[in-house]
């Protein structure tokens, strides 16, 4: 099962390399990982792509959830979700192939942001089967990729549902009560 963790961090040296450790201590490989600032001041937000059954998921996230500079973590695995990545890829070129690299690139929606004597650079983000595809048609079409540079995957949850919200949405221990007085009263 592939799992997707988002995970807050404390934006301090070191974080990155507990929480690739702790998945090297639990034997479980990370497919992807990113890490950027956040909507808030000195946390960093960190999205790891594993693949692991649904026990050792759980046991990841009660992991992460132990080690020092993490704030929350969250387990989008099966959650409505939209993820991207960026790829840049650069493909040699001359003046004869630079129109048919540029139609490629406009089917793919992607967008040329170099352009030298000898190559281009692609820009494009995307599904990673969209990418692979874009990266499959130049191969196909047999033009020389010179590199190719991908983020890893980027991962938030439809909606407003962030792990605040989630964790507004849960009800306390009160509500049930009340909800069942209301529903006497009427």
């Amino acid at each position: 099962m592939l799992h997707t963790f988002v995970a807050y961090v404390e934006d301090k040296p070191g974080v990155l390399t507990r929480v690739a450790s702790l998945f090297r201590r639990l034997n479980i490989n990370i497919i992807s990982v990113t890490v950027g600032c956040s909507e808030r001041d000195g946390i960093s937000r960190m999205t790891l792509v594993c693949e692991a059954s649904a026990e050792a998921g759980h046991r990841i996230r009660a992991s992460l959830y132990k080690l020092d500079n993490i704030i929350e973590v969250d387990d989008i695995a099966g959650a409505p979700a939209v993820t991207r990545e960026l790829a840049l890829i650069k493909v040699a070129a001359t003046k004869q192939t630079r129109s048919a690299i540029f139609e490629l690139a406009e089917v793919f929606r992607a967008r040329i942001v170099d352009l030298t004597a000898e190559s281009l650079m692609i820009e494009m983000t995307g599904v990673e089967s969209k990418v692979e595809g874009l990266v499959q048609v130049l191969e196909d079409s047999d033009f020389q990729i010179l590199e190719i540079s991908r983020s890893g995957k980027m991962t938030m949850r439809r909606g407003h549902h962030t792990s605040r919200v989630l964790k507004a949405m849960r009800p306390t221990a009160e509500e049930p009560e009340e909800a069942e007085a209301a529903a006497e009263a009427e």
